[in-house]
């Protein structure tokens, strides 16, 4: 499913010309590709998805923030700063004992930056985007999360109209940890859906 520079071809059309702009800017020495995968990998790892786990965490602590947040997520979510284009409309849905939430975008890759950040390359790809609706259960555990068979799982399609965050179950054993504390212990993929804590 990955594809690198030297195959243009394996793109999605605008991801190469991405590509051959980019290649151009190296080339003429504009563009450093370390500096901008660093760029990137702050995106994934730490603006974006530390957001959303601010917001999970303070849910986990606060019920009538999580009261707000399952109501309006995006007026619970901007309270707590994080707004702005990809997070116009947001929608939070809450992983229960009973009830798995995954969340994907069928059409293209739409994903709430202001709370996730970029997205992963695997969201994007074609067989997430199909799996995920035709089998869940299987793809999950493919990646490392296995849904008990008792437990629904509920599939939520992004769209430029609504974009989707789940609110993962506080994990066991964290009754004494701080908001920030639990905020370190959420991660983006729980978020999506693909991972439980």
């Amino acid at each position: 499913m990955t594809a690198d520079h030297h195959h243009p071809a394996e793109l999605a059309p605008v991801e190469a010309r991405i590509a051959a702009i980019e290649s151009v800017l190296v080339e003429k020495g504009l563009l450093d590709t370390e500096a901008v995968d660093a760029i990137v990998r702050n995106f994934e790892d730490n603006l974006g998805p530390m957001n959303g786990a601010k917001v999970v965490a303070r849910a986990w602590t606060d019920q009538a923030y999580k009261e707000r947040l399952l109501a309006d997520g995006t007026a619970a979510i901007r309270e707590l700063g994080f707004e702005g284009p990809e997070g116009d409309y947001m929608v939070v849905v809450e992983n229960t004992p009973e009830v798995h939430n995954l969340v994907v975008c069928t059409l293209c890759s739409c994903y709430p930056w202001p709370t996730l950040g970029l997205p992963p390359k695997w969201y994007k790809a074609p067989a997430y985007r199909s799996r995920a609706v035709r089998e869940p259960r299987k793809l999950l555990a493919e990646m490392g999360t296995v849904i008990p068979d008792g437990v629904e799982i509920r599939v939520w399609d992004s769209s430029a109209e609504a974009r989707y965050l789940v609110l993962p179950m506080r994990p066991d054993g964290t009754d004494e940890m701080t908001e920030e504390q639990l905020a370190g212990v959420v991660t983006r993929d729980s978020m999506i859906g693909v991972q439980r804590l």
